[in-house]
């Protein structure tokens, strides 16, 4: 296969990936070297998705700095819950006090996906879901973390959908490939138009 042909993945993320394989998309994983804490401070008063957006561009556009003719695909999600956005948890305790204050509340899960080609953003797209977070005793957060950290340390929200993180919800509003970190329809629907995929 030409290699150029193969998509480029700008993410360590082991949903995203699955997601791709499982569609059946060729790719190869880089990670984005990218201060993302730095850019969302740059985009402090930004809509959310707007925030998600260009971060997703910014992983794309940093990777394909060192990919020639590739096209490369970002994506990046963050959580909104009763007007505070929320980052990957730094710490047990941190990641303890998200789910304190998401238990009884409404979280927004915006995922942003977005293409470069050579230092060229190309494409960007983002979509929100809403998950009810039922009400969560301490005791709940602390068995929940007993078996789920560090494994939900990467994970915004601190919940994997998959897996134990389901529990957390009572009602979830939305694209289930949303909630997993990436708009993958729209994806799929975007690599068809630049030839990456059958049509």
């Amino acid at each position: 296969m030409n290699p150029d042909a193969t998509l480029v993945l700008a993410s360590q993320s082991g949903s995203r990936q699955a997601m791709l394989a499982a569609a059946g998309v060729a790719f190869e994983p880089r990670p984005a070297h990218l201060d993302e804490r730095a850019l969302e401070a740059e985009l402090a008063g930004h809509a959310p998705d707007a925030v998600a957006t260009r971060l997703a561009e910014a992983k794309a556009l940093a990777v394909s700095a060192d990919a020639p003719g590739r096209l490369v695909l970002g994506s990046d999600s963050l959580v909104v819950c009763s007007g505070r956005r929320f980052d990957k948890p730094r710490s047990r305790d941190e990641a303890a006090a998200h789910l304190a204050w998401f238990s009884g509340r409404e979280m927004e899960l915006h995922s942003a996906a977005a293409m470069a080609r050579d230092g060229l953003a190309l494409w960007r797209h983002a979509e929100c879901a809403r998950l009810r977070v039922r009400a969560l005793s301490p005791a709940f957060i602390e068995r929940y973390l007993a078996a789920e950290w560090p494994a939900v340390s990467g994970c915004v929200g601190v919940f994997r959908i998959e897996g134990l993180g389901v529990h957390l919800f009572e009602d979830i509003a939305g694209s289930q490939f949303t909630v997993l970190g990436m708009p993958l329809l729209a994806v799929l629907a975007a690599l068809r138009g630049q030839g990456m995929v059958a049509a």
